[in-house]
């Protein structure tokens, strides 16, 4: 008699296969025990009997599948998390960019848009805004649509102000954003400078010649096939001597792209890509 916990490997495989078939995401690199929690949790909340009922609904139901997208995608941001890194960047990277005449900036996984609208502060305060295009991506449609908006609810602005102030801003908060009833809305000026595209890295290739890439905490929900796979995307889409982020519970230390960069900051886990030998 087949296992019940076999038997749930068995249908999560066939899901994600029904995925891959019929919308082209590929989720069968992502890190198994998150993943399983992510579908039992949709499984549950949806009052399905099981995970192969899971399957049918993707299968014959985009709108179910956008929930299933909106369960894998990570969307927990804020504006200059962790502040200490943005202070580094500030100090080290941002003189190296100031060098180039047009500076491009990833960030990957953007989520709701935060951390775009948090460079673009930076950025402007150390008059590199103006020649700089951020590209904020990310594959949940909907957290992108919330970002291109750049409306947040005011209840964490007091928390956003603190964190901008450690990490090195050199005015209020306030001055970047207009509020009105309970919601700010960051300034056009900001959103100028900011593309916000769908981007999958599970399948979509290379941006190319980007001075600086931030991917915070999205390799830790990756296995380590997929994490090789987005680390040589990013190595081949930095510039000669370009940056590249992680997030404070990632690292290159056991990856194949580990000899292609040098680790500049190890606290706030900055590397820079090394010369070509």
């Amino acid at each position: 008699m087949i296992k019940q916990l076999d038997l749930q490997h068995f249908e999560i495989n066939q899901l994600l296969d029904a995925i891959y078939f019929r919308y082209g995401y590929d989720f069968r690199d992502y890190a198994r025990a998150s993943l399983e929690r992510k579908i039992l949790h949709r499984v549950n909340l949806s009052k399905l009997q099981n995970i192969s009922e899971m399957s049918q609904k993707i299968l014959h139901d985009p709108s179910f599948f956008n929930l299933f997208l909106k369960d894998m995608s990570v969307t927990v941001t804020e504006m200059f998390r962790d502040p200490y890194v943005f202070k580094k960047l500030e100090k080290t990277v941002f003189l190296q960019l100031k060098t180039y005449s047009r500076v491009n900036i990833w960030h990957v996984g953007c989520a709701t848009g935060e951390e775009a609208y948090s460079m673009a502060i930076l950025l402007h305060e150390n008059d590199l805004l103006k020649h700089t295009r951020i590209y904020a991506t990310d594959y949940n449609n909907h957290s992108l649509d919330i970002a291109k908006k750049g409306i947040y609810h005011q209840d964490k602005i007091a928390e956003y102000s603190q964190n901008y102030i450690h990490a090195g801003g050199k005015s209020k908060l306030s001055d970047y954003y207009t509020v009105q009833d309970q919601f700010v809305t960051f300034n056009p000026s900001l959103k100028e400078h900011i593309t916000f595209a769908n981007h999958n890295l599970m399948k979509d290739q290379v941006f190319a010649q980007m001075h600086l890439i931030l991917c915070r905490n999205v390799l830790i929900y990756f296995n380590a096939t997929l994490q090789n796979r987005v680390l040589k995307l990013f190595t081949e889409s930095l510039v000669h001597r370009g940056f590249l982020v992680l997030g404070d519970k990632e690292s290159l230390e056991f990856n194949n792209e580990k000899e292609s960069f040098e680790n500049i900051a190890k606290k706030e886990r900055i590397y820079q890509h090394k010369a070509n030998l």
